[in-house]
């Protein structure tokens, strides 16, 4: 790409960035958050520290101006999204394999968000498990006003059931920031790295989803999980509990990234195009328990019974 080029292709995802960073004091911020670190990624990618600190200056002076009084906290969500773009952004100029990048990514962002909310709670007097509740108690508000003409409905939405799903959501909080942060990290990657091959860049890909496979091993850990949360149910508030209530969701994803591979390797095999996996694929998300399927190609050799020669 030539210098002129990349000028102002650097120009123009610098006014993206603008544009995302300014989402995060308005009522779109979630969808903000998603896809603010992609611009940060090609940026750092593409340019020397120098320019790219040049391309940040005039970016933040702009924004703080049109944040006003929530430019207050611009910077620290700013900041927050920036540092997993630089360190994703810095792997992929040293072409580092493609999921020891991602893993950076949302560990980066795990970390962030641990210091963030120990920051917030020493400094601000955050309490996580108030704002839990707050939530929640606006989440059923409507459900209240149902329940005036709804009297089973009423017997539900107890003060006593209220208290129960506000512990049960707290103790939940681990997996889902684990979740979130690698999410974040595997949309940057799939929106950056088709970016920056546009580009002319080289970057490393990951390998194709028919050969995803994971450790055997995690079959022996979701067992001993499952025996756990056996255990666990007699003591539900305990520390066991909490670790097995946090585990479960993140072993259920995994073996639903199984049964994805496993689907993509049979369409593969079956010379179904990319398309009906996809779709396929899509089904297995939506509907939970198909995760047995990875769950059976981990504990069983179903890929090599189905390539195995036919007598």
């Amino acid at each position: 790409m030539n210098r002129l080029k990349l000028r102002w292709t650097s120009i123009a995802w610098s006014a993206a960035y603008l544009l995302l960073l300014l989402s995060l004091i308005t009522s779109v911020r979630v969808i903000g958050m998603l896809f603010l670190i992609v611009p940060i990624v090609v940026l750092y990618s593409t340019l020397t520290l120098r320019q790219f600190i040049m391309h940040m200056i005039p970016v933040w002076l702009i924004a703080l101006i049109f944040a006003g009084q929530a430019g207050l906290f611009l910077p620290i969500l700013g900041l927050f999204f920036m540092i997993p773009g630089i360190v994703m952004g810095r792997m992929y100029k040293k072409f580092t394999p493609a999921l020891r990048i991602i893993f950076a990514g949302g560990l980066t962002a795990l970390v962030e968000l641990l210091v963030l909310l120990l920051i917030a709670t020493a400094v601000f007097h955050f309490s996580l498990g108030q704002y839990v509740r707050d939530v929640i108690e606006i989440a059923i508000t409507p459900l209240r006003a149902m329940a005036d003409v709804n009297t089973d409905l009423s017997d539900v939405l107890t003060p006593e059931y209220i208290i129960g799903l506000s512990n049960y959501t707290l103790t939940l909080i681990p997996s889902g920031l684990i979740i979130a942060s690698f999410t974040m990290a595997i949309i940057t990657h799939a929106i950056s790295r088709p970016l920056l091959e546009s580009m002319g860049y080289s970057v490393p890909r990951l390998k194709p989803a028919r050969d995803w496979r994971l450790p055997r091993s995690l079959i022996w850990y979701y067992l001993i999980a499952v025996f756990l949360e056996i255990i666990a149910r007699a003591n539900i508030t305990g520390v066991l509990a909490a670790i097995v209530l946090n585990f479960m969701p993140l072993i259920h994803l995994a073996f639903t990234i199984q049964t994805i591979g496993f689907v993509f390797f049979w369409a593969s095999h079956r010379k179904w195009g990319s398309f009906l996996p996809f779709v396929l694929s899509i089904v297995v998300v939506l509907i939970p328990p198909l995760r047995i399927i990875g769950i059976l190609d981990l504990a069983f050799p179903l890929r090599e019974y189905i390539t195995r020669p036919k007598r």
